[in-house]
């Protein structure tokens, strides 16, 4: 017998879902050569899933875990971008020596059924206000 939804066992099991994509997307990455630096890197005013380095390049990683790809790629909001520029600002203070290096925003996208998919430049990560 299955038991009816209720709202927290759907809080708990998109948690659960959005968990397994940051496996999956911290995998695809380190299979690719980069180096994760940080996880789940919190700071006032915003989060980001993943910092991670390949050769001279850092990137802030956004991971997005919908239904469906397409659900997914459209999830970056204009609101989440501001969240992960407010933690990257903070995260590059307390990391000076990523100053010299290029920085951009990725996302690593995942739905069910399907590889995750790395999108270098996903976002612009303009710090200049910051």
């Amino acid at each position: 017998m299955t038991e009816a939804p209720t709202p927290r066992r759907d809080r708990r099991a998109a948690r659960s879902f959005g968990l397994r994509a940051e496996w999956a997307a911290l995998a695809l990455l380190t299979l690719t050569g980069h180096r994760v630096l940080a996880r789940n890197f919190t700071a006032p005013g915003g989060e980001i899933d993943l910092i991670a380095q390949r050769g001279q390049t850092i990137a802030f990683i956004e991971v997005k875990a919908r239904p469906d790809m397409d659900q997914a790629m459209i999830a970056i909001t204009e609101q989440k971008r501001r969240r992960i520029r407010r933690a990257a600002a903070v995260w590059l203070r307390q990391n000076r020596w990523a100053a010299a290096y290029a920085l951009r925003g990725d996302a690593v996208f995942a739905a069910p059924g399907r590889l995750p998919r790395h999108l270098p430049d996903a976002f612009t990560l303009d710090l200049s206000g910051y």
